[in-house]
């Protein structure tokens, strides 16, 4: 507790100021639900703190106000209580505190002028309006005073002062002649902004009598005359024939000729200055010089550039305007007058204050009883504004206390509130040059639940699409929603559901089981309430045959068909559309029932054909291309396009229309069908033809419309089926007459650039658009859903407007109107914009995640409010990355990975990890600004999988009967290894499989010795590791024990034999470090070692089965990880292999093996992948024991005849070889066996060295 106390109240403040953003309630805006709760006063209609009132007028002070109950009103007149009950000229409107004084029956505004403040109150609390200053408007007028004819040199400088009466508010000042026509003003001539008239030189044209100053009192709608002001200007000429003309002959004199002045600043006095002006204002900054010639004005800020885009010059340049300024505008601005005898300059130093403006203004906050929440009030200015709290319009130091408020500084802290803790509270922001007053009330509930959305609501959507159930719900304390379906059914929970904070139900992929009734209950600790809705799950519509690409030729019919299969209880319409657009209103378009026929085909009818099927539902299209081709040419009659029309006239000018008539051209065989108008606006875009309207080929007239300000000129283009032809000689132009523009500037935007500011832009109106010169944009702009006035300001022809000082991310409308030297466009329309967005406030919290398996996770987490987003949300971004792995607990360089997730959402899945691993995560919220802070980081470890193959598989050292095996463990052992599986059969000559071996090894041997293996014999062996998950994939080798060469016979290999299991069983399995037994333990009776070996559309599945004889065997397979039943093959007798064929390459299947009439008595499963061809089993032919002996045979053969020659050319004696050969045979020379399969090698070489040579 004392370690509580110790936190310093900024801190305590953010935290419950993060308490009562998560936990403060939020009142649906259902009409009936607030005409039922009790709600404090809020302020929502008042008058302007400054209002200056028509004296002529009635008098009507606004101050509207909404509150359950209804609330009472009362005023305040300069401080004390306002009567109106003993005033007769006041009277309050009935439901409502706006104040009506009555001045047209008798009463005098100067009586009622003062400060007003209106106050609303109810038993739940009082809002108080502004201080509203009521002030009649006065338009005074002018004194009388005796006018001295102004008799001035010329090229001398000369003011004629106004000095208007003071008005409330100030008037409006204008210089105009006798004839009321404003006097022509320029660089020479100018009125300043204290409405005097500055001539920096005179000239002889500025004689005249009827120099008149106008004063406009806009309020009283009246305007004040000034006496007229006469001058005279003397020019040189006349003055010096006027002095001699009284002058004898012999007298030398004459008036000095007009001499050129360097500037001299008549406005402002002096070398330097200051102004004053307050933060979002207008400054105006004003220069004006005399001097011959006249001076030109030029304006610099010192140490730094004049605003872009706010800075504009006004009066001949004389006037420097920036608008919305800022304190960055503070500064040196200097004027410069120059001409070509010199130049002056004055320093005008700006100081921008600000009233206050508000950073944060309080929120209505609504609480349950017994929970905490803030009030924060901030807001700034220069100097800095002073905040003070009043609780129901009273100063809260003064306010009857309440213990569960606290007031620190611009905040006022809530703890355990109570129904008595309600009240309405003011924050008021002041300093010397404003205040801000601002309501917000403290409204503590106790409320049941209730449920707003209508009961047995019906929601159809289509399958496997997301299903929305809405229970729209209210309470205090925040009610506690669940789901159920059906009457009886029991709670929904899972991941196939999605629990929104706002009561909906989510399914993200509805099935037709999921229709039926679901109920949503809501409770909380005064009562509980449910709902029922209804949910439909319809099938998809479909188009099973869509219409095809056609060729057809020029006047040939063609058809495409739309086929739909769609849900029986949904109607659906179908549309065809060509190239995205309605078909043409033709009759040559026949819409049938599942199809589209165009008869009498043109070239026109080229393009894209699209069939769009819409339910109530969903929506399905399917599109075919038409190519219209020539037909074959008829010789006799040549088609072309035709000749241009000609003779082009226009009559019947009016401002806004005209009639255009043309002689048409040759139509060259094929009928002109319609007439293309084109004009060109030589005033705006000279060259450029733009299309205006087109007329039947039929008509040669035509009522053209035209807009103000444009130079026409016309053209016409003939069309036929061939094509256009070429464009009329131009018609004469015709130059409309300047209007007020019709329209205004399209795609008007808001879209901030920075977190303070709101850049609105629009698209430019066209040159022809502007109806006239001197176009220019009325920005206007306020915040939306604050009573604020609007914000305007007149830009040149430009497309943007920044909007600087605005708070973060609230709405504003916005509006730009055209106008030009004539006049304003029509209102324009409202849209809305946002000021800019800053990153996000917060990360997301409770973030959850749900291993799925050892690959695949599931990560939860809570919405960030939505105010805190300070943007458009976008959606969140899960960065997530591996630690390290369990099973080597070795660290790697972390390589994040993102995942995106648009929208509002609050899961997603995490695919492609890697099983028993280390991972942590963390979330962030996406706005357009960029990302939030991350989340703190969440750490989960995915289960062990099946590892994969193991790294390599060599096979060495091969003797008569054993092979050497080593092996490298898996890259991916995916967990803790448990054992390696090796599996293994001999391969005959004829590419038969024998009998399958396994053997189970211990996980941590890496090596070991095969013995009693069959010499000479192929082994094929299999491979792989296992987890406590299963077995990984497997790798495969091929050896051959090597030959017998002494002779030893080796066992016939047939079908199903090469190897002796039970020699095996009892023989011994060498490691190279030690010894090790293996015996295969039978089972009786099973099917164990089922084998795959897949081709591209074929499986060799073969097995060992042990048990009773004449078992019958069948196969069953089927896709992996499909829901599909299992399909069976029956092998015909007891064999142990079968062939599937018919399958589909590069697929992965599921099979085992059983036996009819034995229950529950089959295989375990085992997965192959069909692919390309495998590596062929073919046995290398030069390892085969029958090609050997076959080779050495031919060489015999060919080294007995070598000898045979040999004896014969060298025999001897009397006798031939050949007898004695046949007289001493020798009886173990015979023929080769060919019935046992060998060569005899032995006896043939003992037949060789007995030879005689």
């Amino acid at each position: 507790m004392m370690r509580k106390k110790s936190v310093s109240a900024s801190k305590a403040s953010l935290v419950l100021f993060l308490c009562q953003m998560i936990s403060a309630l939020e009142v649906p805006l259902d009409s009936k639900l607030l005409e039922e709760l009790s709600q404090p006063p809020t302020i929502t209609q008042q008058s302007p703190k400054d209002y200056i009132v028509d004296p002529r007028e009635n008098i009507v002070i606004q101050c509207e106000a909404k509150g359950k109950p209804p609330p009472s009103f009362s005023w305040t007149r300069n401080g004390t209580h306002f009567d109106i009950d003993k005033d007769a000229q006041v009277t309050m409107k009935p439901n409502s505190g706006t104040l009506v004084i009555n001045i047209m029956n008798g009463g005098k505004a100067e009586a009622y002028e003062g400060v007003y403040q209106c106050t609303a109150r109810n038993e739940r609390g009082a809002a108080i309006s502004n201080n509203i200053v009521i002030r009649p408007s006065r338009s005074p007028l002018w004194t009388k005073e005796k006018l001295e004819p102004n008799q001035v040199r010329e090229g001398d400088s000369l003011v004629l002062h106004c000095r208007p009466p003071v008005g409330l508010p100030p008037p409006i000042i204008f210089w105009m002649d006798n004839a009321f026509q404003r006097l022509p003003q320029s660089e020479r001539v100018s009125q300043g902004l204290n409405g005097d008239l500055y001539f920096s030189n005179v000239q002889p044209e500025d004689t005249r009598e009827d120099y008149i100053c106008y004063a406009r009192f806009n309020h009283t709608q009246t305007i004040q005359q000034k006496q007229p002001i006469s001058v005279k200007v003397f020019s040189m000429d006349s003055l010096n024939d006027t002095i001699a003309a009284n002058l004898s002959d012999t007298d030398i004199y004459g008036a000095k000729p007009v001499t050129e002045r360097q500037p001299v600043l008549l406005t402002p006095t002096g070398s330097t200055s200051t102004k004053v002006e307050l933060r979002g204002n207008v400054l105006l900054l004003e220069c004006i010089a005399a001097g011959l010639p006249t001076p030109v004005i030029r304006w610099i800020k010192e140490g730094g550039e004049l605003p872009a885009n706010r800075t504009f010059f006004e009066n001949f340049k004389k006037t420097l305007k920036i608008i919305d300024v800022s304190e960055a505008d503070s500064g040196n601005y200097k004027c410069i007058a120059r001409n070509i005898l010199g130049s002056a300059h004055h320093v005008i130093s700006v100081t921008v204050k600000a009233a206050p403006y508000w950073i944060t203004a309080p929120r209505n906050l609504v609480l349950s009883p017994g929970e905490d929440g803030t009030l924060i009030c901030r807001a700034n200015g220069n100097p800095k504004p002073n905040i003070s709290w009043l609780a129901n319009g009273v100063p809260i130091a003064i306010a009857p206390e309440d213990p569960s408020r606290k007031v620190d500084g611009d905040t006022i802290i809530f703890s355990h509130v109570q129904e008595r803790s309600s009240a309405v509270y003011q924050c008021n922001a002041s300093n010397e040059y404003g205040y801000l007053l601002a309501n917000a009330f403290v409204n503590v509930l106790a409320e049941p639940p209730r449920i707003l959305t209508s009961a047995n609501k019906l929601y159809q959507v289509i399958s496997d699409s997301p299903a929305l159930l809405d229970c729209a719900y209210f309470g205090s304390p925040k009610p506690e929603i669940e789901w159920f379906k059906g009457v009886k059914g029991s709670i929904l929970r899972g991941n196939e559901y999605i629990f929104h904070d706002n009561g909906t139900l989510e399914i993200p992929v509805a099935q037709k089981d999921s229709t039926g009734t679901y109920t949503c209950v809501a409770r909380n600790e005064l009562g509980k309430i449910q709902n029922e809705v209804q949910l439909e799950v319809k099938d998809p519509t479909m188009i099973i045959k869509q219409p095809e690409y056609k060729v057809v030729q020029r006047y040939g019919q063609v058809s495409f068909e739309c086929i739909i299969k769609h849900d029986s209880t949904l109607l659906p319409t179908v549309i065809w559309l060509k190239d995205n657009d309605e078909l043409p209103d033709d009759e040559r378009f026949l819409v049938g029932k599942d199809n589209l026929t165009i008869m009498n085909v043109t070239d026109r009818d080229d393009g894209t054909y699209t069939c769009i099927v819409n339910t109530t539902l969903d929506s399905v299209s399917a599109s075919a291309v038409l190519t219209v081709v020539a037909a074959p040419p008829t010789p006799a009659i040549i088609y072309a396009r035709p000749n241009p029309p000609f003779d082009l006239e226009l009559t019947g000018q009016l401002e806004r229309s005209v009639e255009l008539s043309w002689i048409p051209g040759d139509e060259n065989n094929s009928p002109i069908t319609n007439f293309v108008i084109e004009y060109e606006d030589g005033l705006h875009e000279p060259g450029v033809w733009h299309y205006q309207t087109e007329v039947p080929g039929t008509q040669t007239t035509v009522q053209l419309k035209l807009s103000p300000y444009v130079n026409y000129s016309f053209r016409v283009i003939a069309v036929n089926e061939i094509g256009r032809s070429q464009p009329s000689e131009p018609s004469e132009q015709y130059l409309t007459k300047s209007a007020s523009p019709d329209e205004n500037p399209s795609n008007v935007q808001g879209i901030g650039s920075e977190p303070d500011n709101l850049v609105i832009t629009w698209e430019s109106l066209k040159g022809f658009q502007s109806n006239g010169p001197g176009l220019q944009y009325k920005v206007s702009w306020r915040q939306k859903d604050v009573d604020d006035e609007w914000t305007s300001v007149i830009v040149a022809n430009v497309s943007k407007y920044i909007v600087s000082g605005t708070p973060t991310f609230v709405p504003y409308e916005i509006k730009v109107q055209a106008l030009n030297d004539l006049g304003y466009a029509p209102e324009p329309s409202e849209v809305i914009g946002h000021s800019g967005e800053d990153l996000p406030m917060v990360a997301p919290g409770n973030v959850q995640v749900h291993v799925v398996n050892s690959t695949l996770a599931k990560v939860h987490w809570d919405p960030v409010p939505l105010k805190t987003v300070r943007g458009h949300l976008q959606g969140y971004k899960v960065y997530y990355w591996k630690v390290q792995s369990l099973s080597r607990r070795s660290r790697r360089h972390v390589e994040k990975k993102i995942l995106t997730f648009r929208g509002n959402k609050t899961f997603g899945m995490l695919p492609g990890l890697e099983p028993y691993s280390s991972y942590k995560l963390n979330v962030r919220v996406v706005n357009g600004k960029g990302e939030g802070p991350a989340s703190p980081d969440k750490v989960f470890k995915t289960p062990e999988g099946v590892p994969s193959s193991p790294s390599f598989l060599k096979i060495t050292n091969p003797t008569l009967d054993s092979l050497t095996l080593e092996w490298g463990s898996p890259t991916h052992p995916n967990g803790v290894l448990t054992s390696y599986i090796l599996k293994f059969q001999p391969i005959n000559n004829t590419h038969e499989l024998g009998p399958l071996v396994e053997i189970r090894i211990p996980a941590n041997e890496s090596s070991l010795i095969l013995k009693n293996l069959n010499y000479s014999t192929r082994y094929k062996f299999y491979f792989n590791a296992q987890t406590s998950v299963g077995s990984g994939s497997q790798i495969t080798e091929e050896a051959v024990t090597i030959m017998d060469e002494a002779g030893i016979l080796r066992p016939a290999v047939g079908a199903g034999k090469g190897y002796s299991e039970t020699l095996f069983a009892t023989s011994p399995v060498m490691h190279t470090v030690r010894p090790t037994f293996y015996k295969v333990q039978p089972l009786y009776p099973r099917i164990r070692n089922v084998t795959t070996a897949a081709a591209e559309t074929y499986a060799n599945i073969s097995w060992e089965y042990e048990g009773p004889d004449h078992a019958n065997f069948y196969v069953e397979y089927g896709v992996a990880g499909s829901k599909e039943d299992w399909k069976k093959e029956i092998v015909n007798g007891s064999r142990s292999f079968f062939v599937l064929k018919g399958l589909t390459p590069g697929t992965a299947y599921k099979v085992r093996v059983g036996a009819e009439g034995l229950s529950g008595f089959r295989s375990s499963e085992d997965v192959f992948e069909t692919g390309p061809a495998m590596a062929s089993r073919q046995v290398d032919i030069a390892t085969q024991g029958w090609f050997i002996g076959l080779m050495c045979a031919v060489a015999l053969l060919i080294l007995i005849l070598l000898i045979v020659c040999f004896i014969r050319r060298n025999k001897g004696g009397k006798y031939p070889v050949k007898e004695k050969e046949d007289a001493h045979a020798d009886p173990e020379i015979q023929p080769m066996k060919e019935d046992d399969g060998t060569f005899g090698e032995y006896r043939l070489f003992s037949f060789v060295s007995s030879a005689p040579f």
